[in-house]
């Protein structure tokens, strides 16, 4: 994901168009309703459209690796996100003169004291003056934490909430020292925004003239679920405090210390996804050279890690990563959900155009890169994987896949081909067996894979939904790193599912060329949607605030064809396909662009080896039913029963959100009257999958 101007900085030369699409997809909806109409009035019917499905001609395997996740720090899709972490700005480095988002209790006072730091890393801190606390008047430090601090009810049932744990301590910890002549207490508290309610506190007393780290347990009493809550930290005695690293923890996926949130995790797990592209995009690259992830500044105690300023930061002012959660935390994650790290590498070029050349002055960074591999793999013998033991993982991580750099066809230098080639070079020495992915054309040297991306319109999506049909199978194979249809905002309605399961068709029918993919960004934090708010980039994959979350028409688009697909690609055609015209917009210098037609039925079709299952995938993007001959030869027979799973709308406008989380989800249901010939109508505005058990 890239930070420039919203546009500029996003879409290369080839993706000015796409994004132009975008303006031109109600005028094309239109005339698709048009041409609709007319078709109805039409004395004579369409023929029915006919798909064949050759069961005895296997075209290529389904890559075991195809589907998986994207993501980076935008939308605050880790800290106030994936991440567990409650506090905001937890380390007050989010601006060098202000302590934003903390607020003062009574008649204290806060500001930024650099002559207090913890550490070289941690080096400013938090000095509260609390001269004038009473006990009928405390004083103190307040954090809304990210749009809210949640508490849940305890009866919490839904499927997107933290209903798979019980209600358990929240953990809350801090550094804090004390001037001279303090030997008060310290009360730790969560408590609704009108003070009127304190749902958990605890004491902490013991502070002396040095830096010492307190952890309480708070335990929320049963209360209706709420994210209009703060959390505070106030003393009735006087004098003057100094606080670093105030942090709060709810209970987190698999009680993992520093650990993620559980209702996004469990949203992500039910993907069953194969690998975790990390640590993102422009995340890997930041503004600057000295923004981007530094890796080994990420690592370790995590009150080492001075973080660094997120490059979405021009857009949402104070937008800072504390690091909390570093490259540990990025495979830990990929652990949990059984899915394999497919590492990004930094590879000298940063967004505003900051970059190194080939040779000596790049050399420390190719090193940097194969230390960081060495992070993730390497045995308890090995420097870093001694680190890594060290940081509390003894066992190597595997990998596969390596990615050096981002969309480097942003770089107007034309230093990527020297530079991928010395990565590449350098870590195919040391490790053979790894696919190296490119992230453009290079010359010097052959990559494994390349990086391609897209950010179309629902039109656009549909109309190269062939594009890796008839693609030469030489060269390198394809990662589809980041892709969407930009329908819908913050998250996509049902018209950018179609146009997801549309190109999703392709790129399964096509898995022998494409082994990867990645639909971007992945999360939003939907609170705060203004400018300069919770949101940087509309149409993401999961939407939550605070307190709960939410899946997409897309997410479920994702979720249908990752977790329902065989391992055998079999051979298709087709006629009479129904299509719709579209008029793309005008190309660049005015010049007008040619009507096109577009197909309005998408297909794919693969078969579980071991059982012998045919998963059919049928996208429907039309308003009106769409009756289908299915014709299968190859096999013996066809169960007369089987099983489909069916999303589909109303309307294509038809989404979901925080208010009305399942207005679009997939149903299941029986379905008759199957064999190795059949007709079936499928629905409006419709993704099925239907599984058909073959002898």
């Amino acid at each position: 994901m890239n930070s420039r101007n919203y546009l500029a900085r996003k879409l290369s030369a080839s993706k000015w168009l796409g994004l132009l699409l975008i303006c031109a997809a109600t005028f094309s909806r239109a005339q698709t309703t048009n041409s609709e109409a007319t078709n109805s009035v039409s004395t004579t019917p369409p023929p029915v459209p006919v798909l064949q499905i050759q069961a005895d001609n296997v075209k290529a395997h389904v890559s075991p690796t195809l589907y998986g996740l994207m993501t980076e720090e935008i939308n605050f899709s880790y800290e106030g996100g994936i991440y567990g972490e409650l506090i905001r700005n937890r380390t007050f480095k989010a601006n060098p003169t202000n302590a934003v988002y903390w607020n003062t209790v009574g008649n204290g006072s806060i500001s930024l004291d650099t002559n207090q730091p913890l550490n070289d890393a941690l080096n400013v801190s938090l000095k509260l003056d609390a001269t004038q606390a009473t006990k009928d008047s405390p004083a103190g430090i307040a954090n809304g934490g990210y749009w809210g601090i949640p508490v849940k009810d305890s009866n919490w049932t839904t499927s997107t909430g933290w209903d798979r744990q019980p209600i358990a301590a929240y953990h809350a910890s801090f550094y804090a020292k004390a001037a001279n002549g303090f030997d008060g207490t310290l009360t730790v508290a969560i408590q609704s925004n009108d003070g009127k309610t304190v749902f958990a506190s605890a004491e902490v007393s013991g502070l002396t003239g040095d830096w010492k780290k307190y952890e309480v347990a708070l335990t929320p009493k049963s209360s209706p679920s709420s994210k209009d809550n703060v959390f505070k930290i106030t003393t009735t005695s006087p004098g003057t405090i100094w606080f670093q690293q105030v942090s709060l923890f709810p209970p987190t996926f698999n009680n993992r210390a520093n650990g993620n949130r559980p209702d996004l995790m469990q949203l992500l797990a039910d993907m069953n996804p194969k690998f975790l592209r990390l640590p993102g995009g422009n995340y890997l690259e930041g503004d600057y050279i000295n923004e981007r992830f530094d890796w080994k500044k990420t690592i370790g105690d995590i009150s080492q890690r001075p973080g660094h300023r997120s490059p979405w930061a021009d857009q949402s002012p104070n937008y800072w990563s504390t690091d909390g959660f570093g490259l540990l935390e990025y495979l830990e994650w990929c652990e949990d959900l059984h899915m394999e790290p497919l590492l990004a590498v930094y590879a000298g070029y940063s967004l505003k155009r900051d970059y190194i050349k080939p040779g000596d002055d790049l050399q420390p960074y190719v090193q940097d890169a194969l230390d960081e591999i060495e992070y993730v793999t390497g045995d308890a013998t090995t420097k870093w994987g001694a680190q890594r033991a060290k940081d509390g993982h003894p066992a190597p991580f595997p990998l596969h896949y390596v990615e050096v750099g981002n969309e480097d066809w942003f770089d107007r230098s034309g230093s990527y081909d020297g530079r991928f080639t010395q990565f590449f070079n350098a870590i195919k020495a040391k490790y053979p067996n790894l696919q190296i992915i490119a992230t453009t054309k290079v010359k010097s040297s052959t990559p494994d894979l390349i990086d391609e991306h897209y950010y179309e319109s629902q039109e656009q999506m549909e109309a190269q939904s062939q594009m890796y049909d008839n693609r030469p199978r030489t060269g390198p194979k394809v990662f589809v790193g980041e892709w969407a249809t930009r329908v819908g905002s913050p998250t996509p309605n049902m018209a950018g599912a179609l146009g997801d399961a549309a190109w999703m068709c392709n790129m399964e029918r096509n898995s022998d060329l494409v082994l990867l993919e990645s639909y971007a960004p992945l999360f939003v934090n939907v609170s705060d949607l203004k400018r300069g708010g919770s949101m940087q980039w509309p149409s993401d994959l999961i939407g939550y605030d605070a307190l709960t979350s939410y899946g997409s028409p897309s997410y479920y688009a994702q979720k249908m064809f990752s977790t329902h697909h065989g391992d055998e690609i079999l051979a298709t055609s087709s006629q009479d396909i129904p299509t719709y015209t579209w008029q793309p917009p005008a190309r660049r210098g005015g010049q007008a662009a040619a009507p096109r037609q577009i197909p309005s039925l998408f297909y794919d079709a693969t078969r579980d080896s071991a059982s012998g299952t045919i998963v059919l995938k049928i996208v429907n993007r039309l308003g009106t039913p769409q009756p289908m001959k299915i014709e299968i030869s190859g096999t013996a027979s066809v169960d007369a029963s089987g099983e489909a799973i069916v999303l589909k709308s109303d309307s294509p406008n038809d989404t979901n959100s925080i208010k009305d989380p399942v207005k679009v989800v997939p149903v299941t249901e029986k379905v008759d009257g199957l064999g190795t010939s059949f007709t079936r109508d499928f629905p409006p505005y419709s993704i099925t999958i239907l599984e058909l058990k073959t002898k």
